[in-house]
């Protein structure tokens, strides 16, 4: 099998102690998907820092496996088997969803769940494109609206009469996530972050009622997508929907501002970028946000500042959770060392955003 191509850079070797036992995976294979056969050659894709994501490359078949990281986990968080469900689920309606081949809930195998899915080969945005990627400007400006069409589009799908009905909890979304969100935050504190108390005290009080209820995925941003090489502006799938559920369409457009930063935004935020939002071309967050509604038709709410609030701070508590696990020694990934820095400034930009707000 050929090497990956140059555009897909961020499957490299595996970090120690997150090893496959690819012996317990081959018998379990033999019996579920027969067809694969064959040792693979196996690496790990360093972009994300929750679900440890492997690809597999086989003789025939190009796969990637999902599994849980160790250690104290939210409960419910990384829940492979729901996760697998949604894609599969998804698919039929949505196309951007990569094919699912099998789940496995038993924790023998691997020492977790985890569950396998074709790759779909393409190009993913990190902090810089690619080599021999070009992102113009016009291309930057076609990928941004086309990725606000995706997620329109998701927010479009009808849940109804699909195993997608059975993913939410139905209607106090906007009023479950604040609530969850903070109660994580305290589980997570460790000594040297910021108790956020009157961010989480702010949320709380101005928590609206849901404007719809759709299918959110919760983790929506340019490096959860895979785009043509050829025309880097065209998505061919959309990844990671560890998240998704159903819920307020407007938490789902905030979360996804909180990861995008600005060429005019400050230091501190231009050097946690992790997608290339501050290319010429690339859309400001008040235009992503201005596209989103013209699209939807929806007009943008007078309390539209609690959104992009719930953003910032639910990406704290993410940062924080992973930080937990580093802090106690559960993962040894030396790019998690200083994520407490980055709590304490997202801290701040919450505050921040909440005295605009005041302000009108």
């Amino acid at each position: 099998m050929s090497a990956a191509p140059p555009a897909v850079p961020d499957a490299g070797a595996v970090r120690p102690g997150e090893e496959l036992d690819l012996e317990a995976l081959g018998r379990w294979l033999r019996v579920t998907l027969p067809e694969i056969e064959g040792t693979p050659r196996v690496s790990q894709f360093s972009g994300g820092a929750s679900n440890w994501t492997y690809r597999l490359e086989y003789p025939d078949h190009d796969l990637v496996l999902r599994r849980p990281p160790a250690g104290t986990k939210a409960r419910s968080a990384h829940d492979m088997g729901r996760e697998s469900l949604i894609q599969r689920a998804l698919r039929p309606v949505f196309p951007l969803v990569p094919e699912v081949l099998a789940y496995c809930s038993d924790p023998e195998v691997l020492g977790d769940e985890f569950y396998l899915m074709r790759r779909v080969p393409g190009v993913v945005l990190h902090r810089r494109p690619p080599e021999g990627v070009l992102l113009d400007r016009e291309t930057a400006r076609r990928l941004c609206l086309n990725a606000v069409d995706a997620l329109v589009a998701l927010h479009a799908v009808d849940p109804a009469g699909t195993e997608l009905e059975t993913i939410g909890k139905g209607p106090g979304y906007a009023k479950r996530q604040i609530d969850g969100w903070c109660d994580r935050y305290v589980k997570a504190r460790t000594w040297n972050v910021p108790s956020c108390r009157k961010v989480r005290r702010w949320l709380r009080e101005n928590t609206p009622d849901d404007v719809a209820t759709c299918v959110v995925h919760g983790d929506f941003r340019l490096d959860n997508l895979v785009l043509d090489p050829d025309d880097p502006a065209s998505i061919r799938a959309v990844l990671d929907w560890e998240m998704a559920t159903l819920g307020d369409p407007l938490m789902d457009l905030g979360n996804s501002l909180a990861y995008w930063v600005q060429n005019d935004d400050d230091r501190v935020a231009r050097s946690t970028r992790r997608q290339p939002t501050h290319l010429p071309g690339m859309l400001t967050r008040r235009e992503i946000v201005d596209a989103y509604f013209e699209k939807t038709g929806r007009a943008r709410p007078d309390n539209w500042a609690f959104y992009e609030v719930y953003g910032v701070f639910r990406l704290a508590v993410i940062v924080q959770q992973i930080y937990y696990r580093y802090h106690h020694h559960q993962t040894r990934n030396p790019a998690f060392r200083r994520f407490w820095i980055l709590v304490h400034y997202l801290d701040r930009r919450c505050r921040r955003l909440i005295r605009y707000a005041a302000l009108g």
